[in-house]
């Protein structure tokens, strides 16, 4: 299965940390509340991996939010314009409108995307701890 637990979709996903993929990544697992939803833990709470690696660690995740944001960009874009045959302004506005509906949702996924980059599943054995 493609989502089970080890694999870099499982923590994606269900935004676990990435190494023993229990932990919660972001303090805020509700999307609908706004105040701390970007807001990350300092450490995993069960095998206390510090999620800021090193200072400004997340900048790098500003690419894979340009990704994912020309991706959707892109996708409704063909769905607007060529299945919905709309006009090139109304495609435009369902473009505006979808991207500032998913711009949270995205931030957040590039953040747990990036530090998959960097960080790999660590497989513990209950019975040997």
């Amino acid at each position: 299965m493609i989502f089970k637990k080890g694999t870099k979709l499982y923590s994606i996903i269900n935004n676990k940390c990435p190494k023993c993929q229990e932990g919660d990544f972001f303090k805020e697992r509700n999307l609908s509340r706004f105040k701390n939803l970007l807001t990350l833990n300092d450490t995993c709470n069960h095998c206390n991996l510090k999620y800021m690696i090193e200072p400004a660690f997340y900048y790098g995740a500003m690419f894979v939010n340009y990704a994912l944001t020309v991706a959707i960009a892109v996708t409704s874009f063909i769905i607007a314009f060529v299945f919905l045959n709309l006009t090139l302004i109304e495609s435009f506005m369902a473009i505006v409108i979808i991207l500032a509906l998913c711009s949270m949702y995205t931030l957040r996924l590039s953040r747990i995307i990036w530090i998959n980059f960097f960080i790999a599943y660590q497989f513990k054995d209950p019975k040997k701890i």
